[in-house]
């Protein structure tokens, strides 16, 4: 079977991670795969903020635990985590930070790193200490969360859960 679609298949969301960095080349070829997602008009107006200092990984997990209503890491202890931001004023920025985030995972995937989509962005990034954060960046406001993709080293292996039959259908 190719081997691009072999890594779509078996990609599973991760749901925990091993305390192990995640290596600064692995890193940063998750974050280029990210760039090469398609983009309405080719706008690449995706911005992909790669946090792997402890303590700014723990606000953002305070953060998106505090909008779920939770007290626990929704970050599932995973030591990095790729913020997907988008210009708002663009007609297909969820569409847009949504590609990049799916690129970012079947990347992670292909190097053996674990993944998972986390949602809650933007209103994270909709908050006055997220509107700080994209200043703190040199961001500006305009920006909106779409997702957060962390990235680690597996603690256990994911399972597969069976697909659910009848979803395609075929107009000829």
């Amino acid at each position: 079977m190719n081997e691009a679609i072999l890594t779509m298949l078996q990609r599973r969301s991760t749901k925990s991670y091993r305390d192990t960095p995640v290596p600064e080349e692995l890193l940063d070829k998750v974050l280029e795969a990210g760039l090469y997602a398609p983009t309405g008009r080719n706008n690449q107006d995706v911005i992909c903020v790669a946090v792997t200092n402890k303590a700014i990984r723990d606000q953002l997990s305070k953060m998106n635990a505090a909008v779920l209503g939770v007290d626990s890491d929704p970050f599932y202890g995973a030591p990095c985590v790729i913020v997907v931001l988008a210009e708002s004023t663009g007609t297909t920025w969820v569409e847009d930070g949504s590609l990049v985030l799916g690129n970012m995972m079947n990347a992670a995937q292909a190097l053996n790193l674990g993944s998972c989509w986390i949602h809650r962005a933007r209103q994270m990034f909709d908050s006055p200490e997220g509107k700080q954060l994209l200043k703190d960046w040199g961001l500006p406001e305009t920006m909106r969360g779409v997702g957060n993709c962390i990235l680690g080293y597996p603690a256990a292996e994911p399972t597969q859960k069976p697909r659910k039959e009848g979803r395609i259908l075929k107009v000829k």
